[in-house]
């Protein structure tokens, strides 16, 4: 079983930066990929981005530009760097583990971001 934990959500301004944190535990397949899906209220999960074990990554459109994700291998943890940010960023953020061994998704618990002046 693999678990997901995220930190790095909050209030903000709108233009300031939040910084997202996911650190994944358990049975880790080393081939995989780790990303960030956001919710916003009345609307449908949509990524946001993702980013392999080998370093490839895609963004929504809507975040290029402004959000850049990363990750460290060794700490299976994926980072998602969001910088002018907009009221239209609001959501509820949740991180994604999609192990490419045994094709299984797993999420976390999500957390929310809130850009409002």
């Amino acid at each position: 079983q693999v678990q997901l934990v995220e930190s790095g959500g909050g209030l903000v301004q709108p233009g300031g930066s939040l910084r997202l944190s996911c650190a994944a535990s358990g049975s880790i397949f080393s081939i995989n990929a780790m990303g960030w899906y956001r919710q916003a209220p009345g609307k449908e999960r949509e990524l946001v981005a993702r980013i392999t074990s080998g370093g490839s990554t895609n963004y929504a459109d809507s975040v290029k530009g402004r959000f850049a994700i990363s990750r460290d291998n060794a700490k299976n943890t994926v980072y998602l760097q969001m910088n002018s940010l907009k009221f239209e960023d609001t959501a509820v953020y949740y991180c994604n583990l999609h192990d490419f061994n045994t094709g299984q998704r797993y999420w976390g618990q999500g957390t929310q971001v809130t850009v409002s002046s």
